[in-house]
């Protein structure tokens, strides 16, 4: 009995142990998994890391003030809204700390005010008309301003102020303090939010500053680059010298577009930001940011006609079909999409070139006029032989290229716009050429080209 009674103790401290292994490692896998999470997001973007230094950084200024400085002095418990306006206003970018911090800021100066004229007035109408007209006086303000935010301009713009407004004046206006205490009550509350939004602004302007314009002007550039790696991967899969249908799915360069058709918000946010921002680098006061939206929208458009293109290259790689039409037709549609393709691209690479660097896209102008030459031979030959089943699968892909083509001819357009509108550097270095013929006895096929300017 006592050796049974030993071996089974010992199976039970050998499940036990076990058991902790498998806790143990399970514990030393979600750990690394977390570490390697974190690793991942710094190195996307270290900016994150300036900014999460950055946001302690404030704190601990606001802190220090109101420990080392008289600068709270006679504010009392009013001086925690100082550090709760930093928490709440800081934001990752410099034009959202700048749009929450001013919004705050005049939020709570308007809506104070008007809370303290409420509150008089409605305090000359005795113990009983003072409720009822308090009541009256929150019910219109706090209705006027929440349809407020249904206008789309100050939506955008304005949204996080109407909230701070509607918050300010109903705390202040239904307040049971004597309306000198409750003036009193105001300046404190508008001083320390005041200190804790310069605060932020000194920090987030100063220290390694995020700007949402750069980071959208980067944006529409990038978007464009993967636009063009989609067509780049169209002509070398598909109408290049090894194209091979049966093999298209899952394909890296038939995904690529995807992240383009949810970048509609952050476009959005990032424009709106920009719009609070000051002059810095390129970017001027007066920057035509709402064209960058202008170009998203079109290059959002053009990611749709891919996603189209990409599902129909996916179903049609799986039936395999097999062309006995005319070859010299189906040649000539195929040079024709591998044409429109690879000028497409190229144009689309020149504009995301010329965001970048700020210059005139003088050489997308070509390559647009190149694709869309491919386009217009593209229709000649679909016109010739239609009828064919065998073409049906090759003219709908040339189709819907046709349509990207027109696509990458309005984003053209609209970049064109664009450095018409922030006065992009011009790309033409040389002003006027003189060409002098040699004579005779020298090389009749040689000239000489003198360039200034």
């Amino acid at each position: 009995m006592d050796i049974e009674q030993g071996n089974n103790d010992k199976i039970a401290l050998s499940e036990k142990c076990s058991w902790f292994s498998r806790c143990f490692a399970k514990i030393k896998s979600t750990t690394i998994g977390f570490l390697e999470k974190i690793k991942k997001i710094a190195m996307d973007d270290p900016r994150r890391i300036a900014h999460a230094i950055k946001v302690g950084l404030t704190l601990t200024l606001v802190s220090t003030l109101y420990y080392v400085t008289p600068l709270y002095d006679g504010f009392g418990e009013s001086s925690m809204w100082a550090v709760l306006t930093v928490v709440v206003v800081m934001e990752y970018t410099a034009g959202g700390t700048l749009c929450k911090g001013l919004n705050r800021v005049f939020a709570t100066v308007i809506a104070g005010s008007l809370g303290v004229g409420a509150h008089h007035i409605a305090s000359l109408c005795g113990q009983k008309g003072e409720a009822i007209l308090l009541g009256l006086f929150v019910f219109l303000l706090a209705a006027s301003a929440t349809f407020s935010r249904f206008i789309p301009e100050v939506k955008a713009k304005y949204d996080y102020g109407v909230t701070i407004f509607i918050l300010t004046f109903s705390l202040v206006a239904v307040s049971s303090y004597r309306v000198d205490e409750l003036i009193q009550m105001a300046h404190q509350r508008i001083s320390t939010i005041a200190i804790g939004v310069a605060t932020c602004l000194c920090v987030s302007l100063v220290v390694f500053p995020v700007w949402a314009g750069e980071d959208l002007h980067k944006m529409v550039a990038s978007n464009l680059d993967k636009l063009a790696n989609f067509l780049e991967g169209i002509e070398t899969e598909c109408f290049g010298e090894k194209s091979n249908f049966e093999s298209l799915e899952g394909k890296p360069f038939l995904q690529v577009h995807k992240s383009v058709l949810n970048s509609k918000a952050m476009e959005d946010t990032l424009c709106n930001f920009a719009k609070w921002e000051p002059c810095h680098g390129d970017f001027s006061f007066r920057h035509p940011w709402k064209q960058y939206q202008k170009i998203g929208g079109l290059i959002r458009q053009c990611a749709a006609s891919m996603d189209a293109l990409s599902s129909y290259l996916t179903t049609f790689s799986k039936t395999k079909p097999i062309f006995k039409a005319d070859a010299e037709l189906l040649l000539e549609i195929e040079t024709a999409c591998r044409e429109m393709s690879s000028e497409s691209a190229k144009a689309l690479r020149e504009l995301s070139s010329a965001i970048r660097s700020m210059t005139v896209p003088s050489l997308a102008k070509c390559h647009v006029s190149a694709a869309t030459s491919a386009a217009e031979n593209l229709r000649t030959a679909l016109s010739n032989d239609i009828t064919v089943w065998e073409t049906i699968h090759v003219a709908m892909i040339s189709s819907l290229l046709a349509e990207l083509v027109n696509c990458t001819k309005e984003i053209a357009g609209s970049v064109d716009e664009l450095a018409e509108l922030a006065l992009f550097k011009s790309t033409d270095s040389v002003n006027s050429a003189v060409v002098k013929p040699v004579s005779d006895e020298e090389m009749p096929q040689q000239v000489t080209i003198d360039i200034s300017g």
